[in-house]
């Protein structure tokens, strides 16, 4: 059972710790994502086995049984942005590990040029100075929604966004004189 308020782990580890392939794959993900830890990675995969494995047991059911659980996990990955609009149950098993680190808090933010690097994104949002429609977030690995990438911004009173707003003005002045 274990401790009610110890929190069981949200992840599984690999089979085989030391397979070379995967750490390669994994050393790949980890710098173009700027993770910290392969932690990360493997959340993020078992997340995917998850998904995926609720699609294969939702295309084994008679449709009658399944109809509402089909629209159901569909209608949550639509929500978090995983999958397009006109998805099919189909496409979850078609899900990548990517498909997942895309839509973490850090990588948005960085794809939004709010950061230099995907490092620097996530040290930006730790630190407090990147808020959500004016509420300061502080977890890299938050899963950004369909629509909230629009409410991403710095923090107000964050003085990183005041200090690359300066810098800003100053390239634009800089190419008004010229």
């Amino acid at each position: 059972m274990g401790h009610p308020r110890k929190l069981r782990k949200s992840y599984d580890t690999p089979p085989h710790p030391w397979n070379a392939e995967r750490i390669k794959n994994e050393n790949k993900l980890t710098s173009k994502y700027g993770l910290k830890t392969k932690k990360e990675i493997w959340k993020a995969e078992t997340m995917v086995r998850r998904y995926r494995r609720d699609a294969r047991v939702l295309l084994g059911m008679p449709t009658e049984h399944s109809d509402s659980e089909r629209k159901q996990l569909l209608g949550h990955l639509i929500r978090l942005g995983i999958l397009a609009e006109n998805a099919k149950l189909e496409d979850v098993l078609n899900l990548t590990v990517e498909d997942v680190l895309k839509r973490r808090l850090q990588t948005v933010v960085y794809q939004k040029g709010l950061s230099r690097t995907a490092k620097e994104a996530r040290i930006f949002v730790i630190h407090g100075h990147i808020s959500m429609d004016g509420k300061k977030v502080n977890s890299p690995s938050y899963i950004v929604k369909r629509g909230e990438e629009n409410i991403i911004d710095y923090y107000a009173s964050s003085p990183v966004a005041n200090q690359i707003k300066n810098e800003q003005k100053a390239k634009t002045n800089a190419k008004d004189s010229d």
